[in-house]
C-alpha cells in the first residue's frame, strides 16, 4: 500500500531500485541533485537534468513535460552519495505558469519497477516558489528512506542549486533553461481541466488531473485486458511521454499548451503546434435551429491549408512525429465533444418528455403527441448541430491526413508507401516506429498512424489466442482493414490457425521494419520456436539471410537463446555503469536485438520463464527488445506467475480490434496492424536491401 507522506514525514524503502512518477499541473523541469551527508553538491558532475540527464544510477527526461518518469538505482550510487534530491522547476516560455501556486499542486509517487507504490507526496501550500525540492531519498544505517520535503524557492532553480551548496549554481540553473529551451518542442503540456455541459448541450472532453495529454508511448485503460497500452504515455514522448516526455501512453502533442478546442470551433492550425497562417475569416450561414433552443454555433475563421511538416520541430522527422500526435489530440477532443453533446441531448429529451407525460391528463390526444414532437425535433437539432461540428473537424483532418501520409518517412509509413520503393539503408536511428493505425468508430476512413518512441521501452505480445478477439462481422467501410487483411475479415472471424498466421506476418512486418529504418549492422533479430511451426513466416527473414538459420527447436534452442541475450545484458550492463564499453568481450554483439518468440509457453521450464522475466524487465535500457507472439489463455497455464510479463508488455493484436483504451477521454480505440497488402512483396524486397547493406559493410 502507498504510504501516503505529509511534509516532514519519512518513510523506509523495501527496495533499492525504484522509479518517481511526477504529475504538475503545467510543464515542469525535473531533476536530480547527488548530495552528501549534510546535502551539499561537489559540483555540477552531483545534478542529473535535461542538459545532463544521466548520471550512475539516476536518469531523468530530456524536456519539460507535465509528467515525468524518472528512474533511481540507489544501489548503483557511490558511497559518497547520501542524499537523493528531486527537483521541480518551472521553465521560461512554456505556457503561463510563473509560479507553481498557480496550477494544481505537483505531486510525487515513488514506486518499484513494477508500478508498486511505496510512497506518495502532494505539494500543497506552494505560492510564488518557481522551483522546490520536493523529496528526498536519503541513506540512514545503510537503508534508504524517502522523505517529503516540499521546499520551495521564489528565486528560482539557481537559488535552489545555490542553498545546497553549489558554486556554479547560476551557470548550471542558466545551462537547464538552454537544455530545456532546445527541447521546447518535445515539452508535453498538461491535461486540460474538465468543462461542466454548456446549455447546447457540448462540453469539452474530461482530463483527468492524473492523465496525460495524448496517448507515448507510454501507457493504460483496456475494454477487454489490463495490459492494454498508455496511448497518452507513449505519444509525444516515449511513449511519448515517459521516454522522452500515441501518445497515447501515449503516446502522444508537444509545444506550449494548447487551449482544449471546444465543438463551438473546427480544429484550430493555429495552436503551437501548426505554425501556419490562417486564412481570412468567412462567415457562413449558421443553422437554424427550432425555437427556444440554444444559440447556433458561431462559424470561427477559416484555417489555412494543411501543410506537412507544419510543427514544432528540430528536424523534419520529429516535425512529422508531433504533428501526427497532434492530429491524435485534436480528433480525440473533437469525438468527445461530439459524444458529449449527443448525450446531453438523449438526457434532455428524456427529462422533457417526461416533464410533458408528468400529467396523467395529458398523456393523450394532440398536446401530448405536440409534445412529443416538439422535443423529439429539438433533440435532432441539437444532434445534427453536433455532428455537423464534427464533420467539420474530420474534413480538417482528413485533409491534413492526405497530406501528412505522403511525407511521413519509412519508419512513419504504411507498407503501402511509395517512400518503400525508393528506400535505401538508414544513416540514422529513428526516433519512433510505427506499429499500425488507430480509428474511431465515427470515422472508420480517418486512420491515425500508432508511433511508438524507440527504443522500445515496453516489449510487445501478438495476442494470438482466438478467445482474444471481438468479432463484429464484415463491415463495408472498412475497406483498408480487408485489403491489410485479404479475405480474413470478409468470410467470418478468422481461426485459430488463420489467427497464428497473422500473429507471426506481423511479428515479421514489425522485425523488418526495425531493421530497415536502423543503420545496417545496428539492429538484429533471433527467434525462439520451441514447436518449429513459425518456418513458413520466417521464411522472408530467412531466405534473405537476415536471420542467419532456422531457430534450433525444442527447450535447448529456447535455453541456447535466452543464455546469450542474458549474458549480453550483464555485460552491457556492466560495461555501462563501468563506463568501459571498450572492455566487452568480442563476441558480444552490441547491435540492438529484436527476440520474437513463438509458441509460448511451450517449451520454457522455470528457468527460461526467469530469463524471460529477466530481458523484459532490464533489456530495454540495454538495447534488448522483446516481442511475444501467443495466445493468452495457454500462457496462464503458469498461473499468476506470468502476470506481471503480461502487465508489461504492449498488447496488440493480429486483427483489427477495439481493445486500446486513451486515458484521456476513455475513448475505445480500434486498432490495426501494420501488415503489407496482401501479395505484396515489399517486406522481402526491403529485407533484401538490408542483407545487401550487411554485406557491403562487412566488406
Amino acid at each position: 500500500m502507498t504510504a501516503e507522506l505529509v511534509r516532514g514525514q519519512n518513510h523506509a524503502l523495501d527496495r533499492t531500485r525504484v522509479e518517481i512518477r511526477i504529475t504538475a499541473g503545467g510543464p515542469v523541469v525535473a531533476a536530480v541533485t547527488l548530495g552528501d551527508q549534510q546535502g551539499r553538491l561537489p559540483g555540477p558532475e552531483a545534478v542529473a537534468h535535461p542538459g545532463a540527464p544521466r548520471r550512475t544510477g539516476i536518469e531523468v527526461p530530456r524536456q519539460a513535460a507535465a509528467e515525468h518518469r524518472l528512474a533511481v538505482d540507489l544501489g548503483a550510487l557511490p558511497d559518497s552519495v547520501h542524499r537523493v534530491s528531486v527537483l521541480l522547476a518551472l521553465p521560461t516560455g512554456i505556457g503561463a505558469l510563473t509560479a507553481f501556486g498557480a496550477a494544481a499542486p505537483p505531486s510525487v509517487q515513488v514506486t518499484g519497477l513494477d508500478g508498486t507504490g511505496l510512497a506518495g507526496y502532494t505539494l500543497t501550500g506552494l505560492g510564488a516558489e518557481s522551483a522546490v525540492v520536493a523529496v528526498e531519498l536519503y541513506r540512514r544505517a545503510g537503508a534508504w528512506k524517502v522523505r517529503a520535503v516540499g521546499q520551495g524557492y521564489a528565486d528560482g532553480l539557481a537559488a535552489l542549486l545555490r542553498d545546497q551548496g553549489l558554486p556554479q549554481a547560476a551557470e548550471l540553473a542558466a545551462e537547464i533553461e538552454e537544455a530545456v529551451g532546445r527541447g521546447h518542442a518535445r515539452a508535453v503540456p498538461a491535461p486540460a481541466p474538465a468543462a461542466a455541459n454548456r446549455p447546447d448541450g457540448h462540453t469539452r472532453p474530461r482530463h483527468p488531473a492524473s492523465d496525460s495529454a495524448a496517448p507515448a508511448a507510454s501507457p493504460a485503460a483496456s475494454e477487454h485486458d489490463p495490459s492494454a497500452p498508455d496511448l497518452s504515455a507513449h505519444g509525444p514522448s516515449a511513449h511519448a511521454a515517459s521516454a522522452h516526455g500515441p501518445g497515447p501512453t501515449a503516446p502522444i502533442p508537444e509545444g506550449a499548451t494548447p487551449p482544449a478546442p471546444s465543438a463551438h470551433a473546427p480544429v484550430d492550425y493555429r495552436h503551437p503546434k501548426r505554425r501556419s497562417t490562417p486564412a481570412p475569416a468567412t462567415t457562413p450561414q449558421p443553422p437554424v435551429g427550432a425555437p427556444g433552443d440554444p444559440a447556433p454555433l458561431a462559424s470561427p475563421s477559416t484555417p489555412s491549408l494543411p501543410v506537412a511538416g507544419d510543427a514544432a520541430g528540430w528536424s523534419m522527422e520529429e516535425r512529422l512525429y508531433n504533428q501526427v500526435w497532434g492530429m491524435f489530440e485534436d480528433l480525440t477532443r473533437s469525438v468527445a465533444a461530439y459524444r458529449s453533446a449527443s448525450d446531453f441531448a438523449e438526457s434532455r429529451l428524456e427529462q422533457e418528455l417526461d416533464t410533458a407525460l408528468a400529467d396523467p391528463r395529458n398523456r393523450l390526444g394532440t398536446a401530448a403527441d405536440a409534445a412529443r414532437t416538439a422535443a423529439r425535433d429539438r433533440h435532432a437539432a441539437l444532434v445534427a448541430q453536433a455532428r455537423a461540428a464534427l464533420d467539420r473537424d474530420l474534413a480538417q483532418l482528413a485533409a491534413e491526413s492526405e497530406v501528412v501520409e505522403p511525407a511521413l518517412p519509412p519508419a512513419f509509413a504504411r507498407w503501402d508507401s511509395p517512400v518503400w520503393q525508393a528506400h535505401r539503408t538508414a544513416q540514422d536511428r529513428p526516433m519512433a516506429l510505427r506499429l499500425g493505425d488507430l480509428h474511431l468508430p465515427e470515422v472508420l476512413d480517418l486512420r491515425i498512424p500508432m508511433l511508438v518512441r524507440l527504443p522500445l521501452e515496453r516489449g510487445l505480445w501478438i495476442d494470438c489466442g482466438p478467445d482474444a478477439h471481438a468479432w463484429r462481422g464484415p463491415d463495408p467501410d472498412r475497406s483498408y482493414a480487408r485489403r491489410e487483411l485479404g479475405s480474413a475479415l470478409t468470410d467470418g472471424p478468422p481461426d485459430e490457425a488463420e489467427l497464428r498466421r497473422l500473429s507471426l506476418e506481423t511479428a515479421v512486418a514489425i522485425a523488418a521494419r526495425m531493421l530497415a529504418v536502423h543503420p545496417a549492422g545496428e539492429f538484429a533479430v533471433q527467434v525462439i520456436d520451441p514447436g518449429g511451426t513459425a518456418l513458413p513466416a520466417l521464411a522472408p527473414l530467412l531466405e534473405t539471410g537476415v536471420l542467419p538459420a532456422a531457430p534450433v527447436p525444442g527447450a535447448q534452442g529456447v535455453a541456447a537463446v535466452l543464455e546469450g541475450l542474458t549474458r549480453r545484458v550483464d555485460l552491457v550492463q556492466m560495461a555501462v555503469r563501468s563506463r568501459a564499453a571498450d572492455a566487452l568481450p568480442p563476441d558480444v554483439d552490441t547491435a540492438d536485438q529484436l527476440l520474437i518468440v513463438h509458441d509460448f509457453p511451450h517449451g520454457f521450464d522455470d528457468r527460461a520463464l526467469t530469463r524471460l522475466r529477466y530481458l523484459a524487465d532490464e533489456g530495454p535500457a540495454v538495447g534488448v527488445h522483446l516481442l511475444m507472439v501467443a495466445d493468452r489463455a495457454q500462457a496462464r497455464e503458469y498461473g499468476p506467475v506470468l502476470d506481471p510479463l503480461w502487465r508489461s508488455l504492449l498488447r496488440i493484436t493480429p486483427v483489427p480490434d477495439a481493445h486500446l483504451a486513451d486515458p484521456w477521454v476513455g475513448h475505445a480505440w480500434t486498432y490495426e496492424p501494420p501488415l503489407a497488402p496482401r501479395g505484396s512483396q515489399v517486406v522481402r524486397q526491403v529485407l533484401g536491401r538490408v542483407a545487401e547493406a550487411r554485406r557491403e559493410r562487412r566488406s
